[in-house]
């Protein structure tokens, strides 16, 4: 089991995030996995750098924890020979520590172009092709590639790794976690739910890592966390397929109205009692992930670094 750090781009300046990340790293944390968004999630988070900036910079700032991406869209947004390119860049910079974790992506983030949102089946044969493509392109080979979706003609990636970029794939439901199962070298989920494991093992997964990010929100009492949370992260307890269809932060911001502080404490680790949080990291666990990406809600980083460092990862 390896305990790491979510490093919320939809919360932080990019400087912060680096911060963070040799945070993380200097109180023993052995991973991070960074959010590539276009948008927040709601207005009130306020921030969404651009993911392959903030990466240049923790590259340089840390030495030895890895970092990934949760997730990357590499299928509308940006054309995947151009992920292939941003990922090997990355990987160069920091040999051995950087893996790319990918999924369908959200409305959210892919309609700024204008392209037509597409429905679930056909985001998923999307993402399958566009992994391809990219692994195609990492062997440093002249591609031309003309898929159902893709286009590369004539190109090459001169600037890559010596070792291969493991592709970690997001699902959520079993044909998500299917897919992951076939095409990647493990899955990521937000929450704990043994079947989507048990479709990614059956479908080829069984042995490869599994990622989850849990949300916690520590603060000195347990009502100031939940009110922290409620305020920053009210996305989490938005159900169903909305968080991928709904295309403005101001949809997500309507849709929060309706969630209560009760709701996000559902899902989210409140307040300053070790064995709280250490609970709900158990419930990812006792699932059946590997690799526990934690996402400390809200602007206080610092005490919640104190805390994990001196009550939580001591404790583990």
């Amino acid at each position: 089991m390896q305990i790491g750090y979510k490093l919320s781009s939809e919360e932080h300046d990019p400087s912060d995030l680096v911060r963070y990340a040799t945070r993380a790293e200097s109180i023993g944390m052995r991973f991070a996995l960074i959010s590539d968004h276009f948008h927040p999630w709601i207005d009130r988070q306020g921030q969404s750098p651009f993911v392959w900036a903030t990466l240049g910079g923790i590259a340089h700032a840390t030495s030895s924890l890895r970092v990934g991406t949760a997730v990357t869209c590499p299928t509308i947004r940006i054309h995947p020979a151009i992920v292939a390119q941003a990922a090997a860049t990355i990987a160069v910079m920091m040999p051995d520590r950087f893996f790319l974790g990918v999924g369908t992506g959200e409305n959210l983030n892919e309609h700024v172009l204008g392209d037509k949102w597409p429905a679930v089946d056909t985001r998923l044969e999307m993402l399958e092709e566009a992994v391809g493509l990219m692994r195609e392109l990492w062997t440093g080979k002249q591609v031309s590639f003309k898929g159902t979706h893709f286009v590369a003609e004539n190109a090459r990636l001169y600037t890559g790794p010596d070792n291969p970029i493991d592709v970690i794939v997001a699902a959520s439901g079993k044909k998500a976690g299917a897919l992951a199962g076939k095409i990647g070298d493990g899955l990521m989920g937000v929450a704990p739910q043994e079947e989507v494991l048990q479709t990614f093992d059956d479908h080829g997964g069984s042995g490869k890592p599994r990622y989850a990010e849990v949300q916690v929100c520590w603060a000195e009492s347990e009502a100031e966390a939940r009110r922290v949370a409620h305020e920053w992260w009210p996305n989490v307890g938005i159900k169903g397929q909305l968080s991928q269809e709904l295309p403005l932060p101001a949809h997500f911001d309507q849709a929060a109205e309706m969630v209560t502080e009760e709701d996000v404490a559902e899902s989210v680790s409140c307040g300053p009692d070790p064995e709280v949080h250490i609970d709900g990291l158990k419930k990812f666990a006792d699932a059946g992930f590997d690799h526990l990406a934690v996402h400390q809600i809200g602007p206080n980083q610092g005490g919640f670094f104190d805390f994990y460092e001196k009550e939580v990862l001591a404790r583990l």
